[in-house]
């Protein structure tokens, strides 16, 4: 699936991926349900997060984006997708 994948096949399986990040980590799930799949080129699939910011602020879940968070979420759409690719928060 790696040679076929393009932004628009991604964003197609994207709510597996959060079902898949919902059933292992609930609160990391919260802190990526409203991203924004903008871009993929090189293997990296970019992700924006501009549409959280109109919720309240107790529903900023930015803290939660470490690495070790983003390395979680990559590890599992990796998984989904079968395919390598890099997630980078813009």
């Amino acid at each position: 699936m790696s040679k076929s994948l393009t932004l628009d096949s991604i964003k197609a399986r994207w709510n597996d991926v959060l079902d898949e990040l919902l059933r292992v980590d609930r609160v990391l799930w919260l802190s990526f349900f409203d991203a924004r799949l903008t871009s993929y080129s090189d293997g990296i699939l970019t992700l924006d997060f501009q549409d959280s910011q109109k919720f309240a602020s107790e529903h900023d879940f930015s803290a939660m984006r470490k690495e070790e968070q983003i390395a979680k979420v990559t590890r599992i759409a990796q998984n989904i997708l079968q395919a390598p690719l890099v997630i980078a928060i813009q």
